[in-house]
């Protein structure tokens, strides 16, 4: 098991699954209590729940898994950055699955995570918390 917990890909997909849990739950105690009763409620909830999760992600993966010091701040927009890209290549690449290449959209919005979780993994160990040197 300790073996496991020095693997860097173990603790970036622990991180990921605990951070998609938070934000989930986040999202649903928003939607079910705080904007139950407010047209569009659910967006706000999202957009609440997406700074609450992006914000937990960026500790945990910036402590835990990349485990880097100083730069805050070129880390976090570096950060944001990598998440944003992800986001923009999930909206374009499932209307084209499911639009034009007929994939159920529960089978290509798992086709896009894992992808996306790889580029996420690449992009937050090669940018996000780069260092001189590595």
């Amino acid at each position: 098991m300790v073996r496991l917990l020095r693997d860097q890909r173990v603790r970036f997909l622990a991180v990921g699954a605990t951070n998609t849990l938070v934000g989930y739950l986040v999202f649903s105690a928003f939607t079910l209590w705080v904007f139950a009763d407010v047209y569009l409620g659910y967006l706000l909830s999202f957009a609440l729940s997406y700074v609450v999760g992006i914000s937990l992600a960026f500790v945990l993966y910036r402590r835990f898994v990349f485990v880097v010091h100083g730069h805050v701040l070129r880390d976090f927009a570096r950060f944001v950055s990598v998440y944003l890209a992800a986001i923009g290549i999930n909206a374009a690449a499932l209307p084209l699955l499911v639009e034009v290449v007929q994939v159920p959209p529960l089978l290509a919005q798992l086709l896009i995570l894992v992808v996306t979780t790889l580029l996420s993994f690449f992009g937050h160990k090669k940018f996000s918390f780069r260092r001189n040197g590595e």
